[in-house]
């Protein structure tokens, strides 16, 4: 049977402004008094954190995920584990509060951003998606111009110095890299911003979907960073943040973008003339 027919756990998620996750579950029977709320992390064998359940009503039990919790980047699995139980119970989404994660607007000067949001997966399970960024180059507002884009976003743990750019880069190619300058915003709390033109990506033949990825380098020498967007309640932009596409060279057409992980891309692909 699936997951969602033989899951019996029920879990209302909330997050609070300081980055905790509490983990209200309704579970019919209810586990044993050692049971703990169990997440375990997609593609990485043994890595799993165990979260003690404690009672709060009858058949209701709650855990709490604080925000100095040690979950490593990725993709968790939610189960109820009980001692003696060979098997952990599947838990299911219920009521998702996640309004404190709207628009967090962390202090600039911490060196680590930490982002976890609970989602329910494509089979009706629940699961969290986390990133540990250090340092952090969060993606703002996106514009589409007739021949490119701009863009802007904020700074975490680092600021931008002399010589500061914006790459977009190839992968698997790396010859195929385009800087364009970092400037100031004159935004008030904006840290960054920069425009990029869509013609040099299409240079070389597009005889296939190209994806650039977007990377902020602060300084002259420094390393890069990945530009992303997580510190709201998305916990994928790929199919749900859609912009304008615009053509360029030989009829190719170029649209920003986010992965599935929320990483800022432009888009390339062959069109016709």
């Amino acid at each position: 049977m699936t997951a969602t027919a033989t899951a019996t756990v029920r879990a209302d998620c909330a997050a609070d402004p300081a980055g905790a996750l509490t983990f209200d579950l309704a579970a019919a029977p209810a586990p044993g008094p050692e049971a703990v709320l169990l997440l375990r992390r997609r593609g990485a064998a043994g890595t799993t954190v165990r979260l003690p359940l404690t009672s709060t009503a009858p058949g209701r039990l709650r855990a709490v995920l604080p925000p100095s919790a040690d979950v490593p980047e990725g993709r968790w699995d939610a189960y109820v584990e009980e001692p003696g139980s060979e098997h952990p119970r599947t838990v299911l989404p219920g009521l998702r509060d996640l309004r404190a994660l709207v628009d967090r607007t962390p202090d600039t000067g911490t060196a680590t951003v930490r982002s976890r949001v609970p989602y329910p997966t494509l089979d009706g399970r629940l699961a969290l998606r986390c990133w540990v960024r250090a340092p952090h180059a969060e993606g703002g507002a996106i514009r589409v111009g007739p021949s490119g884009m701009s863009a802007e976003g904020e700074l975490y743990g680092i600021e931008a110095g002399e010589g500061a750019v914006v790459e977009a880069r190839l992968p698997g190619e790396p010859a195929r890299v385009h800087r364009v300058p970092l400037t100031a915003s004159g935004q008030p709390g904006v840290g960054f911003a920069f425009t990029l033109p869509y013609a040099p990506l299409a240079g070389g033949p597009v005889t296939e979907e190209q994806l650039w990825r977007l990377w902020l380098i602060p300084s002259a020498g420094a390393k890069a960073v990945r530009i992303s967007r997580i510190l709201d309640d998305v916990w994928s932009r790929e199919k749900t943040f859609v912009y304008p596409s615009r053509r360029v060279a030989d009829g190719v057409l170029a649209t920003p973008c986010y992965t599935a992980a929320n990483d800022l891309c432009v888009r390339l692909v062959p069109g016709t003339a």
